[in-house]
């Protein structure tokens, strides 16, 4: 019996977004045949995956030329590639996707990760903004199956294109550590209380700076670890050396999640730091905040709306107003300074209230809506 085939699309190497792994094992082990479709950098690392995945060499990396490409090569391979559903995940690749999906009559989904639009990178550039705007426009109202992160987020699209908006959570998966490590395994010090700001894009913006300055407010017992990559990780590895803190701050690149989450549980404290400068920072609930819970790490939080409720609705830690350095420090000692049993209860019903195994029921529902599953 052939298998209801689906491909899923996205912008990146498909190597860290954990969202659409998630969401591929969702389709896999309910019966389809997935297919993952992304682009190839400089640096390809392998992919090990029970699903086929597909990975296009393009000729840009970044720009309008970059996006041109991507959609020419997607729209091309999906005219040449049988499938029975399109699964977009954000604006950059949802045109070939609709386009294609129209012209076969089969059902298309999209999982917009942020309201991209608003996107930190489109501020000050009004016409790639207005072209996504046009293009967004165009598709938005007649889209049957739409998902995005968070209640704030789906209201605005709501009200916008008068659409139905599902929200699928990006909160991780409810399992146990494979290996557990120990800290003198990861070489970190066993006698420090550790602090840690993890980030697979660590772009500006995100508090990582802050971080950085608010070790020099720190006595000697505390160790900063700066996990991920991105703009403000690059600028903090030189910051680190000019403020004299290299014996106070750790960095590493970014680790595999089996590896990254023993880091994460080895903290005292997790810094979700991130500046609501733009619509779509303002309106977010990053992912590493779950990840902290997950971890049983007690979690400094900037006061962005959707973290805000989060943080006090299960009193995970302590919430900052102003990410100042100097607040930022004083909330780490609060928080290291209280025993874990404060904040146990809490991150222990978090754990069960947000676990990927709940957030994937919306998507399934759908799937079944649609004829793909039974």
């Amino acid at each position: 019996m052939t298998k209801t085939r689906i491909t899923v699309l996205v912008s990146n190497d498909l190597v860290h977004d954990q969202r659409v792994r998630k969401e591929c094992d969702v389709f896999h082990k309910n019966g389809l045949d997935v297919t993952l479709v992304g682009r190839q950098i400089d640096t390809l690392v392998p992919l090990n995956r029970p699903y086929s995945t597909k990975r296009f060499k393009l000729p840009f990396s970044s720009g309008a030329l970059f996006y041109a490409a991507l959609n020419i090569r997607l729209f091309f391979f999906l005219l040449n590639h049988k499938t029975d559903a399109i699964w977009a995940n954000d604006l950059d690749t949802l045109w070939p996707a609709y386009l294609i999906a129209k012209w076969r009559k089969i059902p298309v989904f999209y999982d917009s990760h942020e309201y991209f639009t608003e996107a930190a990178g489109l501020a000050g550039r009004s016409f790639p903004k207005k072209v996504w705007e046009w293009i967004e426009g165009r598709i938005f109202p007649h889209l049957p199956y739409v998902y995005t992160v968070n209640e704030s987020i789906a209201d605005v699209y709501r009200k916008k294109y008068h659409a139905k908006v599902s929200v699928v959570r990006n909160v991780p998966e409810l399992r146990p550590v494979e290996q557990v490590l120990s800290r003198k395994e990861l070489n970190l010090p066993e006698n420090k209380k550790i602090v840690i700001l993890q980030g697979a894009f660590m772009d500006k913006d995100r508090g990582v700076i802050e971080a950085v300055h608010a070790m020099k407010e720190l006595d000697d017992n505390y160790l900063l670890l700066l996990i991920g990559a991105g703009e403000e990780w690059n600028a903090a590895v030189n910051l680190r050396i000019e403020l004299g803190l290299e014996s106070k701050i750790q960095m590493l690149p970014k680790q595999p999640y089996d590896t990254l989450v023993n880091y994460t549980r080895t903290a005292d404290v997790g810094l979700s730091l991130d500046k609501g400068l733009y619509f779509n920072y303002y309106f977010s609930l990053p992912n590493k905040l779950f990840d902290y819970v997950h971890a049983t790490t007690p979690v400094i939080a900037t006061a962005l709306p959707e973290v805000k409720r989060v943080m006090e609705s299960y009193q995970l830690g302590q919430v900052v107003e102003e990410s100042t350095p100097q607040a930022i420090a004083s909330a780490i000692v609060a928080v290291c300074n209280r025993p874990i049993d404060d904040f146990l209860p809490g991150i222990k019903k978090a754990q069960k209230d947000f676990q990927w195994q709940k957030e994937s029921g919306v998507i399934l529902k759908d799937l079944k809506l649609a004829g793909l599953i039974n």
